[in-house]
């Protein structure tokens, strides 16, 4: 919707001001701030943070995945994904396996405690995400998902449509 309420056609939106986008940026910095937010309160009472959260969602998405798989779709290197699986190792959130055919490659589980903290933040995050699009109606959804997705650098967005094929 543009402001004031009415939709825009599709050609004005080639020619969005300076004005437009800045309000664009601040309004996907403060959606992400409020997106955290929910799945932040709950990581504070295990001391962890974002970093985290996401390798937990990746690992949930993905289960059995490898290390370095996981590093590429998180875009970390190999010494700051370990200081984060360590911690979820140690504390029985994550279990480390020998691969099968590879016995240097280690795959990724959820260790049930693992997924029950998964399954709380991804609650916090659904809820909040199931409200807005409520609000936003089906068109805009659409839309929503059209622009994160053509933001997405190509990397990002093979392993996204990966994650799609899956089973999203």
């Amino acid at each position: 919707m543009a402001e004031g309420g009415s939709a825009q056609s599709g050609e004005s939106l080639l020619f969005l001001t300076d004005e437009q986008l800045r309000k664009g940026i601040e309004a996907m910095f403060f959606a992400y701030r409020g997106f955290t937010a929910d799945p932040d309160r709950i990581l504070e009472n295990y001391s962890y943070g974002r970093a985290h959260h996401r390798a937990i969602h990746f690992i949930h998405r993905s289960p059995g995945t490898t290390v370095n798989n996981l590093m590429s779709i998180l875009g970390v290197t190999k010494q700051s994904l370990n200081r984060v699986l360590r911690t979820l190792i140690e504390d029985g959130l994550v279990e480390s396996r020998v691969g099968p055919r590879d016995k240097r490659e280690r795959h990724l589980y959820l260790t049930e405690a693992g997924a029950t903290l998964e399954q709380e933040l991804s609650d916090a995050q659904r809820a909040r995400m199931r409200a807005a699009y409520r609000a936003a109606g089906p068109e805009a959804v659409a839309g929503f998902r059209q622009v994160l997705e053509a933001m997405m650098d190509p990397e990002q967005r093979r392993h996204y449509a990966a994650l799609k094929d899956a089973g999203s």
